[in-house]
């Protein structure tokens, strides 16, 4: 074995997950990130958690509401998490831009991309800054699957996202 970098590591242990972080921005719309580290925490209480780059708007929306929905894209949307993903909605209206079909889960405000496998409505616990991120700890409030869908995933470290097939 050879010393490599963190991003070499990244690349080398592909494919990752990829998560779509769903906000509503203060003027009600949606806004869609595009993430791929998040995990499990806890089955009792449920409990998971994701990291964000401290700039991310995405970020400062989960901060301002406390409000946040982490979907699994289906493979359906491997374009719209790419753009999603390379671009900010800070300025940009992503929902509009990259044509996002959005929907509805349970009662929750926040929409979603049609075509998610798995939607996880989450209740920001606390966060904390982790070098050029935050890592956001989330109590889990419902959980909502279709097992029709095929997950998305990131290879070669981020450079690609597409299904496992």
């Amino acid at each position: 074995m050879k010393e490599i970098s963190l991003p070499k590591a990244s690349q080398l242990t592909s494919p990752n997950p990829v998560t779509l972080v769903c906000t509503q921005k203060p003027d009600g719309s949606a806004n869609v990130a595009t993430v791929s580290w998040w995990t499990y925490l806890s089955f009792n209480p449920y409990m998971i958690a994701f990291a964000m780059a401290k700039t991310s708007y995405t970020g400062e929306m989960v901060r301002n509401s406390g409000k946040v929905i982490l979907t699994v894209p289906g493979k359906e949307l491997a374009d719209i998490a790419l753009g999603c993903g390379t671009t900010t909605g800070r300025n940009t209206d992503k929902v509009s831009k990259f044509d996002i079909k959005l929907t509805e889960v349970g009662a929750s405000p926040i929409k979603i991309p049609l075509h998610s496998k798995v939607a996880i409505v989450c209740q920001l616990k606390d966060y904390y800054e982790v070098g050029d991120h935050y890592l956001y700890i989330c109590n889990v409030e419902k959980v909502y699957g279709d097992e029709n869908e095929e997950a998305l995933f990131a290879w070669n470290g981020y450079a690609q996202i597409h299904s496992l097939k």
